[in-house]
């Protein structure tokens, strides 16, 4: 998966925890994912399982603490995806 793929399935696993879907049309990599699209951090985790399972990969703690921005999660993914 290229860059763009991995970032529109990341906004897709997002899309489900978004109370407002009017916040996504606008998205970018600096989109922060708590401060913008207002998921709490509880759901944050539940968006890092599910990209756990979409993308087949294993997310440590250290990952999930770098994921701030919806940049960072493609980031994260690309890098665990390139390492498998």
């Amino acid at each position: 998966m290229n860059r763009e793929e991995v970032f529109h399935e990341m906004v897709a696993i997002i899309k489900e925890y978004v109370r407002d879907p009017e916040l996504l049309k606008h998205v970018t990599n600096h989109t922060n994912i708590i401060n913008d699209l207002r998921v709490n951090s509880a759901r944050l985790v539940d968006i890092i399982i599910k990209s756990e399972d979409v993308f087949h990969i294993e997310i440590n703690d250290d990952d999930a603490d770098r994921i701030k921005t919806l940049g960072d999660a493609v980031d994260v993914v690309l890098s665990l995806k390139r390492a498998a």
